[in-house]
């Protein structure tokens, strides 16, 4: 194009771009390449069949100010507004926690675990943007989901979000843990609240000084959250249904030993695609499946 100068090709801004992303994020030359492919609206493998094409200057510049940010250290999910989570493209932004690759493991044990057919009732602790709840009724329809979340803001992308992809089905509540489902049951139990002590380390990874705070930190321990949810589920929970709780890759034994002390049986941790335990589940006075 007329108004792009002579380095504003797709090649030249993405190894640019690559450099400059070197210091600050662990994929750099995929961000770079996601970023730009959003900021022209097409596809990743356009710009690698493409590689001589001309960015315009507008582009070129939107492009130059999403690096910024994202050098930063901001999420790149804030930065294009979407998060790829199970089969859904959800939209995320600094009210909500960007959905992790690692939280998919609770939708597939729920599915696993859980009658495919019939009206099953399910509660989502924690939700955020929506994506274990959204993920579970776009499975299984029939199911009735219920997610909760402390925030008000959160519910809010979760129920845009849910009005954005067609999914019925999922009833979203603001509140603390059950505060906002008294006196009812359910066959299953989901939650991934906060798990990270307050000085934890990982606070300083990429991105997470930009994600809600109260989404991540749990208390002086990073168990706090957990226990309060295992500590109310038995009252919530039908006989032989389980709770499933996502946590810390060093906090299987502690979590598994809080399911026993409540009461839970069959008591077991799984571990996510990288080999790290990540779930640990228990079923309230049943023998699990």
């Amino acid at each position: 194009m007329s108004d792009a100068s002579p380095q504003d090709t797709v090649a030249a801004l993405l190894a640019a771009a690559t450099t400059r992303l070197d210091a600050s994020s662990r994929s750099p030359r995929l961000d770079a390449e996601r970023l730009l492919a959003f900021v022209l609206g097409c596809t990743r493998a356009r710009l690698v069949a493409w590689p001589e094409a001309r960015v315009d200057a507008a582009a070129a510049q939107r492009f130059d100010e999403l690096l910024a940010r994202r050098a930063a250290g901001e999420p790149l999910a804030y930065l294009t507004g979407t998060r790829d989570f199970w089969t859904l493209a959800l939209a995320v932004d600094a009210r909500v926690l960007v959905p992790r690759p690692e939280t998919e493991l609770l939708v597939a044990l729920g599915l696993r675990l859980l009658p495919a057919e019939g009206a099953t009732r399910v509660l989502d602790l924690g939700t955020g943007s929506g994506a274990i709840a959204l993920a579970l009724a776009a499975e299984r329809p029939q199911w009735r989901l219920t997610a909760v979340d402390r925030s008000a803001a959160a519910i809010e992308v979760a129920r845009a979000n849910a009005a954005r992809l067609g999914i019925d089905g999922v009833e979203f509540l603001a509140g603390s843990w059950f505060g906002p489902v008294p006196a009812r049951r359910f066959d299953a139990i989901v939650a991934n609240p906060p798990y990270l002590a307050a000085g934890d380390p990982h606070l300083g990874d990429d991105g997470l000084a930009f994600e809600p705070r109260d989404a991540l930190v749990a208390g002086p321990t990073g168990l706090e959250d957990i226990a309060a949810v295992v500590g109310g589920a038995g009252e919530h929970l039908d006989a032989g249904a389980p709770l499933m709780l996502e946590h810390g890759a060093t906090q299987g034994e502690a979590v598994r030993e809080l399911l026993v002390r409540a009461g839970f049986t069959d008591v077991r941790t799984h571990c996510d695609l990288a080999g790290l335990p990540r779930v640990s589940l228990g079923f309230r006075n049943g023998a699990g499946a």
